[in-house]
């Protein structure tokens, strides 16, 4: 059974293939993603980390999920070199390079509590699965093309995994080099595929700002596969990468 909300502006959705109506649990992942909008979302003038940024709450008061989410991207900061980053120039919090992930690996973890054993959760293209869509198969996750968004540039068959990709053909050039300030430019699109999301989505956008170095930087934290295309349209993979229709 298929269940499909809208939440952090951008479609979600959970796919279980577990017997029975599951209605009340992805009601409940859904939640917590929504939780997870209202407190970090810097568009969101009530937010946690909003509140955060305008100094009306000090790091004493933080919440344990903020906590952690910063801790999370300060750890990707100290790997990366600086390259991953969580504040702003003017050194207001910047989480979007964790969040959505986190969330999402909260979400799936929401489901696995409840006995679920065969599920895909789908947050805008951050998927994380669990168990198998159908006795003896592995789910396939599509990855898009960074040059036409009606096209795949490949389609992975995983199971009990995550995938996340990082890319500047949606939102322009919005990931930025810690480092430098300035927008990464170095990479068209990253896939990581990893044991947890929160972990695939950190080191896709680590590498994203790394480059081609950053491949086999991101397989010694935690990837399990890299699949990357360059600025000049190069096609890069490191790890282990199972392809659909490949004897996957």
């Amino acid at each position: 059974m298929r269940y499909l909300e809208t939440v952090m502006g951008i479609p979600m959705s959970m796919d279980v293939r577990d017997p029975g109506d599951h209605g009340d649990v992805a009601r409940a992942a859904f939640a917590s993603l929504r939780d997870a909008d209202a407190r970090f979302s810097t568009y969101r003038a009530d937010s946690e980390v909003s509140r955060a940024n305008r100094g009306e709450l000090k790091a004493a008061d933080f919440s344990v999920d903020l906590r952690e989410v910063i801790g999370i991207g300060a750890a990707a900061a100290e790997w990366s070199g600086g390259a991953f980053r969580i504040r702003n120039p003017d050194g207001t919090l910047d989480l979007d390079g964790v969040v959505k992930g986190w969330a999402a690996a909260r979400a799936g973890d929401i489901l696995k509590a409840a006995g679920l054993h065969d599920f895909c959760v789908n947050a805008g293209g951050d998927v994380v699965v669990a168990g198998a869509p159908i006795a003896g198969e592995r789910w396939n996750v599509g990855v898009r093309s960074p040059d036409d968004p009606n096209r795949m540039l490949a389609v992975l068959a995983v199971t009990d995994a995550a995938v996340a990709t990082s890319g500047a053909y949606e939102r322009g050039q919005h990931i930025v080099d810690g480092r430098q300030g300035e927008p990464a430019r170095g990479m068209r699109s990253v896939t990581v595929v990893a044991d947890d999301l929160t972990t695939a989505d950190v080191l896709a956008t680590a590498v994203f700002v790394l480059g081609p170095d950053g491949l086999p930087w991101a397989l010694d934290r935690g990837a399990r596969g890299v699949l990357a295309v360059t600025s000049d349209g190069e096609l890069l993979g490191a790890g282990d990468l199972a392809f659909a229709g490949a004897g996957a």
